[in-house]
């Protein structure tokens, strides 16, 4: 075993300076592929609902490996590397479909749903002028030559996968803190699909875990929420983590003040955008609590869960999404949204749901900020590469907390991310 090549200097010794090399270096980003996407970690790929019947399928990837999605004829879900076991051909280029096979149109070699090897052309060679030309070796077994095959967790109609087949169980992997929330949102409903969101933020992955570990800038970046009482410092909070504290949850509870004008704003030292601004149709803040929302003696309107390193789970009162971080090098990553509901909706609710939804995603009312602050923050990485950002509100340790105002979540996801990645190396590169 080696020293790992990271030479990055913590100023202080602790997570609360974070040096911009770690967002700027080409180097430490593939080794960021491997030890956390591809080695000893769950990754989310996607929901039942989005395949529903046998041979439907989802592509998308672990990191930056494309992989597919699959339900076979038995029902089961498989999750394969869409990568020809023949000459390494990226062979499916469909997002979403139905298939009973896949074929790779390089050399159209065939597979089954869940990846086995079924079909070779010329397998056993041409015969030509009585005798048999070509072919496969005598030797070649099918069964040695399907797709990369990954682990399957499905937890509440969500699924994940790993290229690590000694990966630990996915409810150890969240741990008991972090599956309490998870399981509020996944109870067991049959999920259904509302839509997607797509978009391209020119900035490192990791910055989008960041930004939804950070309850400092939503009152302070998004005036939509403040203007409309969404999100505020003062509303009752928690912050959670799992006990790597790679994992957390933003827990926030909407006060009956509803906007920050008046008094109110006097208090939190955060005025509204505009006092007097109406919404033109009042429907996006037609709030109705749902009996799921209840947690002990709680009844949270929003909690953002981040599952490092890959997914958001998102309650934002009525409107429920999944966000997957989706890594293309260092200073890139497409972020996806999958807008969703329960089966057992009201047609009343589905509207809701996806009236709400348009706070959301890339020209959202509150998540537009999200993607632009993170491409500035990156421009200055890039030209700066020797500074530091500063992560001390609350202080320079690691906890959890009662209040907002706190950078505590960003400070435990970088101690865990040094554990990781300043670990000695070892044999890197997940399954073959």
């Amino acid at each position: 075993m080696s020293v790992s090549p990271d030479a990055l200097h913590w100023e202080g010794g602790g997570t609360s300076r974070i040096p911009f090399a770690v967002y700027t270096d080409e180097d430490r980003h593939r080794r960021e592929l491997d030890r956390f996407f591809y080695q000893g970690h769950w990754c989310y790929v996607g929901l039942e609902a989005e395949i529903p019947n046998a041979g439907d399928f989802k592509r998308t990837v672990v990191g930056e490996r494309s992989v597919i999605m699959t339900r076979s004829a038995d029902g089961q879900i498989h999750v394969v590397e869409n990568v020809c076991a023949h000459r390494g051909m990226r062979f499916c280029r469909e997002r979403h479909g139905n298939k009973k096979e896949f074929v790779c149109p390089y050399h159209q070699w065939s597979y089954t749903p869940d990846g086995a090897l079924q079909g070779v052309p010329f397998r056993r060679g041409v015969r030509q002028d009585g005798k048999v030309n070509g072919g496969m070796p005598a030797d070649f077994d099918p069964k040695e030559h399907g797709l990369t095959r990954l682990k399957v967790a499905v937890r509440g109609g969500v699924v994940f996968a790993s290229f690590d087949h000694d990966v630990e169980s996915l409810e150890d992997y969240m741990g008991p803190t972090i599956l309490r929330y998870f399981d509020r949102l996944f109870n067991g409903r049959k999920l259904t699909i509302l839509g997607y969101n797509r978009q391209r933020i020119p900035g490192n992955w990791k910055l989008m875990q960041e930004n939804i570990k950070d309850p400092y800038h939503p009152g302070l970046l998004h005036t939509w929420f403040v203007t409309f009482g969404l999100w505020r410092a003062d509303n009752k909070s928690e912050l959670r983590m799992d006990a790597h504290h790679r994992h957390a949850a933003m827990i926030s509870t909407r006060g009956s003040m509803g906007q920050a004008t008046g008094q109110a704003a006097q208090v939190t030292q955060v005025s509204s955008f505009k006092a007097a601004m109406e919404l033109e149709d009042k429907r996006f803040l037609d709030i109705v609590p749902e009996p799921w929302w209840q947690l002990e003696d709680k009844m949270p309107t929003a909690v953002m869960t981040t599952l490092f390193p890959s997914v958001i789970f998102q309650q934002q009162v009525n409107s429920v999404s999944t966000r997957h971080i989706q890594p293309d090098g260092h200073g890139a990553f497409d972020f996806v949204w999958t807008h969703f509901g329960f089966e057992d909706d009201t047609p009343e609710m589905k509207q809701r749901r996806l009236r709400q939804a348009n706070l959301f995603g890339p020209a959202g009312f509150v998540s537009a900020d999200d993607g632009e602050v993170i491409e500035f923050s990156q421009q200055a990485f890039d030209s700066k590469p020797q500074h530091r950002a500063l992560a001390e509100l609350g202080g320079r340790e690691v906890g959890e907390t009662d209040h907002m105002v706190t950078e505590t979540l960003i400070r435990g996801m970088y101690e865990y991310w040094r554990k990781v990645m300043e670990a000695p190396e070892k044999n890197e590169g997940g399954a073959a």
